[in-house]
């Protein structure tokens, strides 16, 4: 059985060429960042695989190289192909981020496979 789609966010709020970070549910840190890339959205886990749970983005939304064309690790400078995460550069070359599910329905975007909430 399929799990059930979770709310992420509205599409036109990741403008095309961009990155947005979302909690599902809107709650807690952003576990999940989005890409905009030719019209697709790409989702992936918010974590670097080179250090468990160290977060992507070097400020609020902000998960992408400056020309665009790769998510990029603020905390270690890898570079991962937005198409499929797999990293290009950096000390996790060749290891791939968690991709996450997304789809679109109705102008908004939605994930399954979404990652547990963390323990408290």
């Amino acid at each position: 059985m399929m799990p059930e789609p979770q709310f992420l966010c509205q599409l036109d709020e990741i403008e095309e060429g961009r990155s947005k970070g979302v909690a599902p549910n809107r709650r807690g840190r952003d576990r999940i960042l989005l890409a905009r890339r030719d019209g697709e959205v790409y989702g992936y886990v918010n974590t670097c695989p080179h250090y468990d749970r160290a977060p992507m983005a070097w400020k609020k939304d902000e998960f992408l190289n400056a020309d665009g064309t790769r998510i990029m690790c603020a905390s270690h400078g890898a570079l991962f192909r937005i198409e499929d995460g797999v990293c290009e550069v950096g000390p996790c070359l060749g290891q791939v981020l968690r991709r996450v599910d997304v789809f679109i329905r109705e102008g908004a975007v939605y994930g399954v496979n979404l990652p547990e909430e963390p323990k408290v």
